[in-house]
This record gives structure tokens, sequence and C-alpha cells, in this order.
């Protein structure tokens, strides 16, 4: 949607297809970083942004058994942004298809679903009435996620990290008003770990199990579930009594992957579908964002000439290969020396990782983990003919 918005205001011709009739879907990032806030700014889209039903995060904390620690504390970092906005992902992209429908060039159809690749460029889909369609195209752009078949259609297979766990998400109910100020929050305590972020009224919460015990943990039934996360938030049957049965839990499959190269021929991947990331630190969407403008000011000039080459689209990767690596690394990190002594259930108030016993100790650490989690190692310019 990124892309597509800055590519329509360079006067380019572009389509975006959504597979699904809305944008309303349960259990996605919803943490929109300050660089993306920078961005609408930017883009004239601020104050609009603004009305959005949002928290802001200013400060990330753990529990590590019965120690709290302040892991970031974004009102540290440089900018007019000193916080991550915590905003319904589905608001954030009905916000920008509202602004790109007021570009001439660009075109948005929803319940379209990708089927292949067309010979000669562009796609093959399926329309909300179930019909086969073909849209020629001089570059199709794959932002169709970690499972991306636009990526398996152009040949294109990543490379796996190993990653130590899955993820269950959960609705709990929000009993209690916190302000403004969102709450987010990670707990490990007794092999047992979650984090937690507050969406208005209820609480989005990420319980982490080890990679592959999902049917293992499920068939112990929901109660000791149930057990388990309420011990481990100190919630009772107010909040519990929304985890039902295990409809209500979701499984996410957590994977990291990265191509060794985003293009081949027409087409381009980006975001997860060029570069799976793991949800530890709520990075992905700003990455990805980041990714689109890097894309939109490489690649506008050529398409609107009609020269855009592999070489073009070798600049994109370029740009944005080093931010990843860097990014993906940070991630892995974080997996040795907290999700896994976690799910092993030798983090303790005692073991506490000296990265955080160093920053609880020097707050003006929290600053320096605040400006990698919340900007990253490289914010992208946002291109002149995008700017309002």
């Amino acid at each position: 949607m990124v892309l597509g918005l800055l590519l329509a205001r360079a006067g380019v011709e572009v389509t975006v297809l959504e597979k699904h009739a809305d944008f309303f879907r349960d259990f996605r990032g919803d943490t929109v970083h300050p660089p993306t806030l920078m961005l609408l700014d930017e883009l004239g889209l601020g104050e609009r942004f603004a009305e959005l039903p949002s928290k802001r995060l200013e400060k990330m904390r753990m529990h590590i058994g019965d120690t709290t620690i302040v892991a970031a504390d974004f009102s540290r970092i440089p900018g007019p942004h000193k916080y991550i906005a915590m905003v319904p992902q589905w608001d954030f992209l009905n916000l920008l298809a509202e602004a790109a429908a007021e570009e001439p060039t660009f075109t948005l159809r929803m319940g379209a679903e990708v089927t292949g690749l067309r010979e000669g460029g562009g796609v093959r889909y399926r329309d909300s009435d179930g019909v086969e369609r073909e849209l020629a195209a001089s570059l199709v752009v794959g932002c169709d996620g970690r499972d991306s078949l636009v990526r398996a259609e152009a040949g294109l297979v990543p490379e796996e990290y190993e990653v130590p766990m899955d993820v269950w998400w959960v609705r709990v109910p929000k009993l209690r008003d916190t302000g403004k100020e969102a709450q987010v929050f990670g707990r490990f305590a007794d092999g047992l770990a979650g984090v937690t972020m507050d969406r208005g009224d209820y609480y989005q919460t990420s319980y982490l199990i080890r990679k592959g015990e999902d049917e293992a943990q499920r068939a112990e039934g929901i109660e000791k579930f149930r057990e388990r996360i309420g011990g481990l938030f100190g919630w009772g049957d107010g909040e519990l009594e929304a985890i039902r049965d295990w409809d209500d839990v979701k499984l996410l499959k957590v994977r990291m992957t990265k191509l060794p190269r985003w293009y081949s021929g027409r087409v381009l991947c980006l975001g997860d579908a060029a570069h799976a990331m793991s949800p530890v630190g709520g990075m992905g969407v700003n990455i990805a964002v980041q990714d689109a403008v890097a894309a939109a000011r490489i690649l506008a000039a050529p398409l609107l000439r009609g020269t855009l080459t592999a070489r073009d689209l070798a600049r994109v990767q370029r740009r944005r290969s080093v931010a990843v690596s860097l990014a993906q690394k940070q991630q892995l990190g974080e997996h040795k020396i907290l999700i896994e002594p976690a799910l092993d259930g030798t983090l303790t108030g005692a073991t506490v990782p000296f990265p955080l016993r160093l920053s609880d100790r020097f707050p003006l650490l929290t600053g320096v983990a605040a400006f990698l989690g919340g900007i990253g190692p490289l914010r992208e310019k946002t291109p002149v003919f995008a700017r309002r």
C-alpha cells in the first residue's frame, strides 16, 4: 500500500491487488515506528493518522521472575516522534488506501487473489466474483508475505534461519483503563514466556511455545493453558474467561528467512516475501515500509521512462539488504540471550542477560535499545515527488 501510494504520486500507473474483501484481520503487527510516523508527516497524512484510535508505546518493560526492567525508552530517541504508535493495522491500511485513491494513476482491487504470473509480464488473478482474469504489468512486486505465491512463481527460494519458538495469539479483555500510554510488556518466569500489546479494550497477547510443540501442548487441554498464561500475567477468571477453547488460540508458525536475490525477470519481492522477520520487537512493519520507500525512490523514474531493468531491481536490494541483515541479526541475538533461556527455564531474575542488566544500571542505554528497535540502522528518505 505504501509503495502503491508513493509510485502513484510520481505518476506511475499502479494497481494493488488485495485478496480479501477488506483489511480487517486480527493478530497483525500494529506497531507504527517513528520512521513511518515521519514518513506520514512528509506525505501530508500526519493529521489524518493522528485521528485514528491509538496508544503510544513510550517504554518497553520486561518482567523476568521478580525483576522488572525497562528494556527500551523511546523518549530518549531523536526526532519528533519519541514513541511507537499502536494502531490497528486495518485502520492504517484504510488510511493509506483513501490517500492513494486521491491519485489518478492508482487502482485498488479488493477480493482479487493472485493465482500466478502472466507470461510476458503481470499476473493472473481471481476477482471477487470468482472470474479468472489477467493484468499486464512492466513490474510485479510481491508483497504477499512469508508464504509468498509471487516469490514461488518467480522461482525465488529463501534461506531459512533456525528459530526456537512458535507463538500462540490470544485476545484477553482489558478490565481497567491504563491511559494513553500503551501497556506493552514481556513476562518470563518458570519456563514460560509471553508479551502483551495494548489494543484499547483488550490485550493482544503472544504466548511463546517451543518450535513444533503446538500439537503436543494442545493435547494437554485448554485448562492447562489457561492456568499457565493466567499465572504468567497474574490474570484471573475475568480475563481468562475469554479463552473458551482452542478456537480462541491462533498459531503463528514463526519463520525467519531471507532471499539471496530479491528479484527475477520482472518480479521484485519486498517485506516478508523477501525477508520474513521474527515477531520479536515488532520490527516487521517498519522494515517493510522502509523497503517500500526505497523501492519507490529508486524505481519511479525508470518505470515512468519505460526503461526498467534488472539493474534497477538490484539497486533496491543493495539499498535495503544491510539494514535487513542487521535487524535480523539483532532478532537472532535476542532469541539466543532471551527466548531460548526463557523457554528452557534458565532465565530468572538472577540470570538476566548482561545487556539488560547494563541498561538497568545505566538508563541512557535504554535510548540506544529504543533507537535500534524503533528507528533501525537506516531510515529511508521520503521521495521529493511524494511529499505534500
